[in-house]
């Protein structure tokens, strides 16, 4: 196809466009994901922390003081991600509105705006790759991957939307590098942010720095494409490390966040690749060997200085934690048991990343793929590995997959307007039908019909995985005197977001010492459970009848407190609280 694709002005407005209906789509329906925030936790305690932020604690200082025993825990989310919540947050409450309104404002514009965003750089990329005018189908099909993986909707603040759109906006500049100047260095930036960000996206990262030392050593005239994408890389890097960690923590490392190992590989091998393309000799020989060097130099620094990081990211988590929560945490599972327990989430996730990855297959078969398309493909298959290994991967996957599936379309357009006939028309059809999400969900939940499967751990429905869910859940349990609360950990965000009561255990890998608390004293004999209640000053229990969670930790353990909990049979040292009983969240107080 020769035909070029439209400016980015009119993809912007698309962009625009479909970002307004789907707004109008939530605002009409209430801000469903707003009333009943289901088992989305991250959202819940990033507005927790951006409270904290907002109330004077330290830019520096992440402890989550009211989750855990006594004294937190250091969380390893970013600040970069608060940020621009308090700054919209402020925005409001500087025009005189309420703390609530401030903050719903907050909920709804941030995720809006990073999901036109998305569609928009989508769009880009799309056009990129096909090199032809595929807006259309590329903005009706990044609109619908998008909104079917939910991360663009009201109230998901957390960071993995974020994430998303500066990973697809890498992609994209350094699609673009060869023909627009500055494209590399903003795409170093992109990938200098996004693994701030969260160590999620560390593999896409990696692919993208791989690809530009790649350009540069078959190509000397991708030499300016690697020196721009270093300096963003390393310089992003640099900034963000001074700006978001206090320089007493200069020195530590930590595996999970951005800190000095992160800091370091990333200065060494932007500034690396820099160095590199600006003396290296012009053959490609010379080239090679610059890159095999830096490789190995980062390979040494990270061997010799954060061994520690090269072990699996959950290599010491207690194996209680490992089987009672990790195992279940729905994005973490695998392919295989997603494909069994979850086959509405696997159709989703996973079938149309598949077909774009065989579309650029069969392409490969009659042509050699241009450059745009290379990367795009190696970034594909990379995340879509990585949704093999892990569900959220997929979200990553589903998203590149709209650059193949769109041009996919437009090709057979061009065919059906050159030579209409009823075969290209019904193949226009079946094309769109397979590239949407929602064709392959629907399919999922007609055959998941006919033999019904129950879940068969905490959060393996993703759908009941939380049934309190809603603000209103936590209104009785709000009216009570602050005090710290047994739950499980799938109420702990809720429990700090909706009350000012402490939680002790909450869904995350650090909060190891609250976690292990909640599970000594749900799963064990009522005497233990008082045991641990008296050491960590335990003033309330509370259940959630419908949270998977408790139900299977009543099945492991028939003989815990909170499987008598939930048969009624309460120790001599527990009161149900008379005005709670049959709510949602049921509330004891200790004797």
């Amino acid at each position: 196809m020769t035909v070029q694709g439209t400016g980015w002005k009119n993809d912007l407005l698309l962009a625009l466009c479909a970002t307004l209906v789907v707004l109008t789509i939530n605002a009409v329906s209430g801000f469903p994901t707003l009333g009943d925030y289901g088992a989305d936790n991250d959202s819940m305690l990033r507005l927790v922390e951006v409270r904290d932020l907002l109330g004077g604690q330290s830019w520096f200082d992440l402890h989550q003081y009211r989750m855990g025993i006594s004294g937190g825990f250091v969380m390893h989310w970013s600040r970069l991600v608060d940020t621009p919540l308090a700054l919209i947050i402020m925005a409001f409450d500087a025009l005189g509105a309420s703390t609530a309104t401030a903050e719903r404002a907050a909920q709804i514009i941030w995720p809006t705006l990073l999901y036109g965003l998305t569609i928009f750089v989508l769009m880009r990329a799309s056009q990129r790759f096909a090199a032809a005018n595929v807006a259309m189908p590329a903005v009706i099909l990044s609109t619908a991957a998008l909104f079917y993986l939910v991360i663009y909707s009201p109230g998901v603040i957390d960071h993995h939307n974020v994430q998303l759109l500066l990973t697809a906006a890498g992609l994209w500049l350094l699609m673009e590098a060869p023909s627009w100047r500055p494209a590399a260095l903003l795409s170093g930036i992109c990938a200098g942010l996004t693994l701030a960000v969260g160590m999620e996206t560390a593999p896409y990262v990696a692919v993208l720095g791989i690809c530009a030392a790649v350009l540069f050593i078959l190509d000397d005239k991708e030499r300016g494409t690697a020196r721009g994408f270093g300096i963003g890389f390393a310089g992003i890097a640099s900034l963000v490390f001074v700006a978001t960690i206090r320089p007493a923590d200069w020195g530590v490392a930590q595996c999970d966040a951005f800190s000095s190992f992160q800091f370091a590989v990333a200065a060494l091998s932007g500034f690396g690749l820099v160095i590199a393309s600006t003396f290296a000799a012009s053959s490609r020989r010379a080239r090679l060997v610059s890159m095999l060097a830096l490789m190995a130099a980062v390979a040494v620094v990270v061997i010799v200085f954060f061994p520690q990081c090269l072990a699996s990211p959950y290599a010491d988590m207690d194996e209680r934690i490992r089987t009672y929560w990790l195992a279940d945490v729905v994005e973490a599972q695998p392919f295989w048991s997603v494909a069994i327990h979850q086959p509405k989430l696997m159709a989703a996730r996973y079938v149309t990343p598949f077909i774009a990855i065989l579309l650029v297959g069969f392409q490969l078969r009659s042509r050699r793929l241009r450059r745009a398309e290379m990367l795009a493909t190696i970034l594909l298959v990379v995340a879509f590995g990585v949704s093999l290994w892990q569900v959220r991967g997929s979200t990553f996957s589903v998203a590149i997959a709209v650059l193949p599936l769109s041009a996919w379309i437009a090709r057979i357009r061009l065919r059906a307007d050159a030579a209409p006939s009823w075969r290209l028309s019904t193949g226009i059809v079946m094309a769109w039908l397979v590239s949407l999400n929602a064709t392959w969900a629907g399919v999922a939940v007609a055959a998941q019909s006919v033999v019904r499967q129950a879940p068969q751990r905490v959060n393996s429905d993703p759908d009941h995985a939380v049934t309190c869910g809603k603000p209103g859940d936590f209104h009785d349990l709000a009216a009570m005197p602050a005090t710290t609360v047994l739950a499980s950990s799938n109420l702990g965000s809720g429990i700090l977001t909706f009350t000012g009561h402490r939680a002790l255990a909450g869904p995350y890998h650090r909060n190891v010492g609250g976690n292990l608390a909640m599970l000594d004293a749900f799963m064990g004999t009522p005497e233990a459970a008082r045991a641990v209640i008296e050491r960590e000053h335990v003033g309330l229990v509370a259940i959630c009848r419908g949270n998977t969670e408790e139900i299977s930790l009543a099945l492991d353990a028939p003989k815990g407190l909170v499987a008598a909990l939930l048969r009624g049979d309460l120790p001599e040292w527990l009161e149900l609280e008379q005005s709670t009983a049959g709510k949602p969240i049921e509330i004891y107080k200790i004797r």
